[in-house]
């Protein structure tokens, strides 16, 4: 009789061990190995290829040029940020990851998809963590469409899956993973047996059977998700609902997506009186809420975020040091970019900054690491240390190399043509981003060099 095979797994990264050990050779986490048990299965070698099963392989085998291209068929979530970072809407048979902080919104946001879905695709919400009183009453909060949604509360998957199966649902959430539970498997729901076991039999259901699922995940202290990093390797998109520091606003961004790309970036807000989140279509206006008067070290930047231009202002504030190591702080930024560009601003822009304090700030609570904000951040160091305060009318963008040269960046034209909407009426950008047709009402300042950039700095009116 075959014996169940006895390893140690790693919670945090999800690397297997035969026996049980302090510390992770892996990731380096302490007391994080888990035992896990898991099935041996015997096969007769000698007549393997005589199996009933194995002799018809060859005819399951195909040429990738025989292969049939069809065009994933996609249905909308009746929500532009959501379909954004999903590349499109929801494919029918995807796992879909929704992983977040408690209370950024998760479920909010897949009750708020199912309700507008279900009218026209069945749908069923299916709790581990609330009763369906609570779920009405947040339902009835958002004044959501109710009568075609089916819920129910459940945490053995199996069960789960033999209510999907009946109802004939296209369309499942389950909240949350970590609340779910295999009969079949030992362990205590959230354990790292249970939450592999879990996630291989929803994911496997939704693949034979053409279900789209949403499963929302908990998450660990440094904003991974809680568990095993299998989980997140079947699953198709996985996805994080983040709360922009300070402000009623959420980010949505997807770490993989098999679907789409990686980098778009969902803005979403919730509204104060009923918690309903809503998208937000041009997530520049939000990002440029600037005083009416201009301020030494206020410098707006045009991004760029998956398959759209985005205008932000950074903040840059340059104050003489009373210590002998001054300090440089920065918020929405790369710290070690920032350090970077202060070294060449001193080596190629001549501006003796070594013993200045340096505080840099990207407004709104937003972060990035996109490169294309190099430009404007020095930019707006340089008018905080000479206390010259930059019309609202300019914008910069562009990559700064270790050489003072300024790179192109991609979608030059695009970001012109978002800050021309806006309203603003002077740009510098690498020269090699100049469009040949310029959009009406902006001009633009071509640079190579960081010192072209300051000159062009140096003529503003």
């Amino acid at each position: 009789m075959a014996k169940n095979k006895l390893s140690f797994v790693c919670i945090d990264c999800g690397d297997n061990f035969s026996k049980w050990q302090g510390q992770c050779d892996t990731c380096g986490a302490w007391n994080t190995l888990q035992e896990f048990k898991e099935p041996v299965q015997t096969r007769n070698t000698k007549s393997h290829s005589n199996q009933k099963g194995y002799s018809g392989a060859k005819e399951l085998v195909q040429k990738l040029s025989d292969v049939c291209l069809e065009e994933l068929p996609r249905f909308g979530t009746k929500n532009t940020e959501f379909d954004r970072v999903l590349g499109g809407g929801i494919v029918p048979g995807s796992v879909i990851l929704l992983a977040g902080t408690p209370g950024a919104g998760k479920s909010t946001l897949t009750l708020q998809t199912l309700c507008e879905l279900s009218q026209s695709i069945q749908s069923i919400y299916l709790s581990g963590e609330e009763s369906l009183s609570q779920i009405a009453m947040r339902a009835a909060r958002l004044k959501l469409p109710t009568q075609h949604l089916d819920i129910a509360a459940e945490t053995d998957v199996l069960a789960v899956l033999n209510m999907v199966s009946q109802l004939k649902s296209k369309l499942v959430v389950i909240d949350s993973l970590q609340s779910m539970y295999h009969p079949d498997v030992t362990g205590t729901p959230g354990g790292v047996t249970q939450l592999r076991e879990c996630a291989h039999a929803l994911t496997q259901y939704a693949k034979q059977n053409g279900v789209a699922m949403i499963v929302i995940c908990h998450t660990t202290k440094d904003g991974g998700v809680a568990g095993p990093r299998v989980v997140e390797h079947i699953a198709d998109v996985m996805m994080h609902l983040l709360v922009m520091e300070g402000s009623r606003f959420r980010e949505l961004r997807a770490q993989k997506n098999r679907f789409g790309s990686i980098n778009e970036l969902g803005i979403l807000a919730m509204m104060p009186d009923n918690g309903y989140l809503k998208a937000v279509t041009d997530p520049s206006a939000i990002f440029l809420n600037r005083s009416r008067q201009p301020h030494p070290g206020s410098m707006v930047a045009a991004l760029w975020e998956g398959s759209r231009s985005m205008l932000v202002e950074l903040q840059s504030l340059v104050v003489e040091s009373s210590q002998g190591n001054p300090r440089r702080l920065a918020v929405g930024l790369d710290q070690n970019r920032v350090n970077m560009l202060v070294a060449i601003l001193m080596r190629h822009g001549d501006l003796a900054i070594f013993d200045q304090e340096l505080y840099v700030n990207l407004v709104g609570g937003l972060k990035i690491s996109d490169p294309s904000t190099d430009l404007p951040l020095i930019l707006s160091m340089i008018s905080s240390f000479q206390n010259r305060a930059i019309p609202q009318d300019w914008l910069a963008f562009g990559e700064v190399g270790l050489s003072g040269e300024i790179r192109a960046t991609p979608s030059g034209l695009e970001r012109i043509r978002q800050a021309a909407q806006q309203g603003f009426c002077h740009c510098i950008c690498p020269k090699a981003n100049i469009p040949k047709t310029l959009p009406e009402g902006i001009k633009v300042y071509g640079v190579e060099t960081l010192v072209e950039a300051i000159d062009a700095l140096d003529h503003i009116a």
